[in-house]
């Protein structure tokens, strides 16, 4: 059965501003995307979720690949906007690395199931995917780099490895307590990894 079938479609005939619209179809198409992957949905499904018809769907995207594009560019974005405010928030790198750990579980939990396009795509051997998702992570990772330096005084290419493995950390943690229904409250997922993180991280005694 399809997410078209499961749930009643939005009513049509309402005008929308083009952005409002716009809005309106990327929101439709998240729900067949998460709900069926790429390559089971349909045009026609995100039409009729959306409540719309199928021309004014492509007045907005010319088709399926460069609609999925849109939204994972959006939900990328959000990632590293959500990393990016969780190390701003407070200038303690311990309280920073915890932040940034809340900040994948927070993602990861938003209702929707954005998260599944990024790091559980089907179509990751499309090249216009794989590029995006292997950028988010280096992006993540990019942030957080110049602060396992700060703490470590390791040279750039060894903290940016650290980085990676520190974002990698986070987001397979964040996806696991998730899928796993283990119970454990968020705040405690995300201080045991914090935790794990902090004393790996602390566990690099600066140059002399």
């Amino acid at each position: 059965m399809t997410a078209t079938e499961q749930t009643e479609a939005r009513p049509r005939g309402t005008r929308l501003p083009r952005r409002a619209r716009r809005n309106q179809l990327l929101g439709a198409a998240q729900e067949v995307f998460v709900a069926q992957g790429y390559h089971a949905a349909a045009m026609d499904d995100i039409a009729v979720r959306a409540g719309v018809s199928k021309p004014v769907l492509y007045q907005h995207f010319p088709g399926k690949l460069e609609l999925y594009l849109a939204l994972l560019d959006q939900h990328c974005e959000a990632l590293v906007q959500a990393v990016r405010r969780a190390l701003a928030a407070t200038p303690d790198n311990k309280q920073r690395i915890a932040a940034t750990m809340d900040a994948y579980f927070s993602y990861v939990e938003q209702e929707g199931g954005a998260f599944r396009l990024v790091f559980e795509s089907d179509l990751t051997n499309e090249p216009s995917v794989r590029e995006r998702v292997d950028q988010v992570s280096l992006d993540c990772a990019k942030l957080v780099s110049p602060l396992i330096s700060e703490d470590t005084d390791l040279p750039e290419d060894q903290s940016m490895l650290l980085a990676v493995s520190l974002c990698g950390l986070a987001q397979i943690t964040a996806r696991h307590w998730l899928s796993s229904g283990s119970g454990i409250p968020r705040e405690t997922a995300k201080n045991l990894t914090a935790s794990l993180a902090w004393r790996g991280i602390a566990g690099f005694p600066k140059q002399n």
